[in-house]
């Protein structure tokens, strides 16, 4: 076809790749390309790390108007432009376009050629959530958690290990394959809390109930796990079944404020779960949870907490997206609220590479079952969780955020109860 024929079309080929240029100029790592709807490629690697396609003429002004989180995350999401290769790798691009400052003269310049392109492209769908009532109120809790965890059991089957454990692994070495790793970890809880036959645990956001099983099965515990999101509930209540140990565990659908204080437990666990509780309501999570544990007991709180140095930028993706509601508070402000209810801290672990690796292998589980992926879910859900994964690995990698095992104990008149040594955690670890 003629450049008379479609003037537009090669007009919008000149305009991106003069702000390609542009937007790059200040940016060390040309490491990646970019290849154009009409196959045109800009940058000269032959072995990029990735390369962003851009699907239609319109793409660039969809991704960089108004730069941020949510309107690139929704420019991938929903098809203006794909990632070959690397995704967690154009993390640093987008770190870039987020955070670069330009001069009022170049800002205003870069905006008039976006706006010359089309406003054409894919239409914008609507996945994110809807939720009625308060914030964190019980029903609206449950809402969230239910967007989030009720997508499909059979879609998290896809990437997930064969105990379903939704939370970071725990790595003994480099190319450990996830099952093993998350059996590492629920021993690993477990002996941090120094479980012992007999004993009752409550598991606060037990998912699909792999901890509360191995307690029970492999220590002796008599486990209870709480969760809001009933396919998790009965996952759980049938593999408890399966294993003949329903007469010492588990798995209800129930909100742990509704739990009552006089059933008081020997040890508690909370891994992923406080990160939806808000940092607003955290001083009435800490004292619910003081109340229902035994004195002279342990409270293992296993959560997601962002570095004190890092201040986002504009809306997130993952806020609107991914986990609604939810939220990160430094460790420091979870201590002090878990202190300023009772609690003393025994021990404070982060494992933040280990979610790195974690993220890592269920990216690529994710992407090698797209197909299944994309039949059980869509193509826009599939999109979402590749970014957000991809895109935590990323945040985990640089320590932007950590995850955090903090053991937290119930004294009894100064009295702990714990050994003087930690040895016992790390034995068969």
């Amino acid at each position: 076809m003629s450049a008379l024929a479609n003037p537009v079309r090669d007009h919008a080929v000149e305009i991106s790749l003069e702000l390609l240029d542009s937007i790059t100029a200040d940016y060390a790592q040309r490491d990646f390309a970019v290849r154009l709807w009409n196959g045109e490629v800009w940058g000269n690697l032959s072995l990029p790390r990735f390369t962003l396609v851009l699907k239609h003429p319109g793409a660039l002004r969809r991704m960089l108007l108004g730069a941020n989180q949510v309107t690139l995350g929704e420019a991938y999401i929903y098809d203006d432009f794909d990632v070959e290769g690397n995704l967690e790798a154009a993390f640093e691009f987008g770190d870039y376009l987020v955070k670069h400052e330009l001069e009022l003269m170049e800002k205003l310049r870069l905006a008039g050629l976006l706006l010359r392109l089309p406003n054409g492209g894919h239409h914008y769908g609507h996945v994110e959530p809807h939720l009625h009532g308060g914030l964190h109120s019980k029903h609206r809790d449950r809402e969230a958690v239910g967007y989030h965890y009720n997508l499909s059991n059979d879609f998290y089957r896809l990437w997930l290990d064969r105990n379903m454990v939704y939370s970071c692994a725990y790595f003994e070495r480099d190319g450990e394959d996830i099952d093993t790793a998350q059996i590492h970890k629920l021993d690993y809880l477990c002996r941090k809390l120094r479980l012992r036959p007999g004993e009752t645990l409550l598991d606060i956001g037990c998912g699909w109930g792999g901890l509360i099983l191995r307690a029970a099965r492999n220590f002796g515990a008599r486990a209870l796990g709480v969760t809001l999101s009933e396919p998790q509930a009965e996952w759980a209540q049938k593999r408890i079944r399966e294993e003949g140990l329903s007469d010492v565990c588990e798995a209800r659908v129930c909100d742990y404020r509704d739990l009552d204080p006089s059933s008081q437990f020997d040890k508690i666990v909370s891994v992923g779960m406080f990160e939806h509780v808000g940092e607003a309501r955290l001083p009435q999570y800490f004292e619910h949870v003081w109340k229902l544990l035994r004195t002279g007991s342990v409270f293992l709180n296993h959560g997601i907490a962002t570095a004190a140095t890092y201040h986002r930028k504009g809306p997130s993706f993952i806020d609107k997206y991914v986990f609604p509601d939810g939220g990160l508070a430094p460790l420091g402000t979870t201590i002090r609220i878990a202190e300023a209810c009772g609690f003393e801290v025994r021990d404070v672990e982060n494992l933040r590479e280990h979610y790195t690796r974690t993220l890592r292998q269920w990216v690529r589980r994710l992407e090698s079952r797209y197909e299944d992926a994309t039949r059980i879910t869509s193509e826009t859900v599939y999109r979402i969780w590749r970014l957000y994964m991809s895109g935590c690995a990323h945040a985990f990698n640089i320590g932007r955020v950590n995850v955090n095992q903090v053991l937290l104990s119930k004294p009894d008149h100064g009295n702990t109860h714990l050994p003087l040594r930690r040895a016992d955690w790390y034995v068969g670890g």
